[in-house]
């Protein structure tokens, strides 16, 4: 059997570019489709599809009347009289009176729960629920949490109502399409687009998880749903920045995530129940780095008292730096509070804390935070030796008296070494150290007597640290401060 060569063509330059122009129009062309795509021309089915299930909610609460001009003149005014005159003719007089409230909210089961924000259905006598058909329905109140500011209502009805999912709003990134709906300005059932501008907002609250849009909101629109392209809920629409109280293009979605566990606990028991460790935290700055043993980053939270409940039982103590938390690392104090919060009551976790330059692990069972009682903090032993004055690193100390401790407001057992002066150019002055603050602790040891204070500065100098890690408590709240070592 033979075998036969083949002659692989040659092509010249014109020939190869009479190929390669077609083949590059393919490809643009291709490209295109792909981006046409990914933004699609309407959102109009998008719209139809999950409008069904989004409500306005119209909320009716009795106010007691005024007797006085109130906040229509300032006291002492010449027109006070008058207004009061007025005032009093009228057929209310200072009769009760009902007011009425708008916002939105969003189905989320056929058998007629409803989601909205806490603050539109707070103090509210009656509360109604219009649906995108015009059938209206009351609703009662199942739970709700002033932390996340979610709220859980209730329709009864004998048909299943249409309703939507909640998304994953950890898969949101920054630039995805995102769809709001509710009833703004009190205009009925508005639909607006935009895209998830940042992610991880806090405005105010320990639990806060805030998904950022330029998506339109507006009065109204709170308690809506914020969804995602595949009609999934992925935030429940709450605040916008604003200076005019008009939409700016920056509103504030809470993510899916914090609100469904919210909602399964509003639905199992009427109210939630996170978890509580039982400590006070502060973040750790730069500056403490250096000053604590075995330190090499600001990750973490350290922890500034340790009051009665599960983390003093535990062995946890003041200066221990928690590293992690139930197997996930802890970066601030915001990420562990949140992670505590969203963890189940009675839980036994473990948490990796670094004490005296070492790692150690310690196993708390979680009590609930909503029960918990914050007093009760440890109780050391009293100085012994009486008062005396020394400067310090720009400050002024002596040792707490009881005078003291009365007039500063500390509790009988609080120990330590009362801030009577403070050079304002000292190291001291810059960090926010002012007369009236206590000296606790210096590098997470006790302190009774100014001697112990130098004992302390003594062994940081030796070790090679230029600061010196001290626990400052003011008004009865603690603090960690690095402060420059002076020599």
């Amino acid at each position: 059997m033979s075998t036969q060569a083949i002659a692989i063509p040659r092509y010249s330059v014109a020939q190869i570019r009479a190929l390669w122009i077609p083949t590059l129009a393919v490809l643009l062309l291709l490209a295109q489709t792909l981006v046409a795509q990914a933004r699609p021309e309407s959102f109009a089915d998008l719209a139809e599809k999950i409008s069904p299930s989004v409500v306005n909610i119209t909320t009716s609460t009795v106010v007691a009347g005024r007797t006085a001009p109130h906040g229509i003149v300032p006291e002492g005014s010449p027109f006070e009289d008058f207004f009061r005159e007025f005032q009093d003719q009228g057929e209310e007089g200072d009769q009760p009176r009902r007011t009425s409230a708008l916002g939105s909210g969003f189905v989320i089961s056929e058998d007629g729960y409803v989601v909205t924000n806490n603050h539109v259905i707070d103090g509210a006598d009656e509360i109604m629920i219009e649906f995108f058909s015009g059938d209206e329905l009351p609703a009662k109140v199942i739970g709700k949490d002033p932390n996340t500011d979610i709220a859980l209502l209730k329709v009864e009805t004998d048909r299943p109502l249409p309703f939507v999912s909640f998304g994953d709003s950890d898969t949101a990134r920054v630039g995805d399409w995102v769809m709001a709906m509710g009833n703004p300005l009190g205009q009925g059932f508005s639909v607006s687009v935009g895209i998830v501008s940042a992610r991880g907002r806090a405005l105010s609250g320990s639990y806060d998880d805030y998904i950022q849009t330029d998506a339109a909101i507006n009065r109204g629109n709170s308690g809506g749903p914020l969804f995602n392209m595949d009609g999934d809920v992925v935030g429940v629409n709450t605040a916008i920045l604003s200076p005019n109280g008009g939409s700016i293009g920056i509103g504030f979605s809470m993510a899916s995530n914090v609100v469904l566990k919210v909602v399964d606990q509003l639905k199992e028991y009427g109210e939630t129940r996170r978890g509580w460790l039982g400590v006070r935290i502060q973040n750790v700055g730069e500056d403490m780095v250096d000053a604590i043993d075995g330190l090499d980053s600001t990750a973490g939270a350290m922890i500034t008292d340790v009051p009665e409940g599960p983390a003093k039982e535990a062995g946890l103590l003041a200066g221990d730096v928690i590293l992690s938390f139930d197997g996930k690392d802890v970066e601030d104090v915001r990420g562990l509070v949140r992670e505590v919060g969203n963890a189940e009551v009675g839980k036994g976790v473990r948490i990796v804390v670094l004490r005296d330059g070492k790692t150690q692990t310690l196993m708390v069972t979680l009590g609930r935070r909503e029960t918990a009682d914050d007093a009760g903090a440890a109780t050391p032993d009293q100085p012994s030796q009486e008062p005396m004055e020394k400067e310090l690193m720009g400050l002024t100390l002596t040792p707490l008296t009881d005078a003291m401790r009365k007039e500063l407001g500390a509790d009988a057992g609080t120990v330590g070494l009362v801030v009577t002066g403070v050079d304002e150019a000292s190291k001291a002055f810059d960090k926010g150290l002012r007369a009236g603050d206590i000296l606790t602790e210096a590098s997470q040891q006790k302190l009774k007597t100014v001697e112990d204070l130098e004992t302390r500065i003594d062994e940081a100098q030796e070790a090679g640290r230029k600061s010196l890690l001290l626990l400052v408590r003011r008004g009865g709240e603690p603090r960690f401060v690095a402060l420059n070592i002076e020599e």
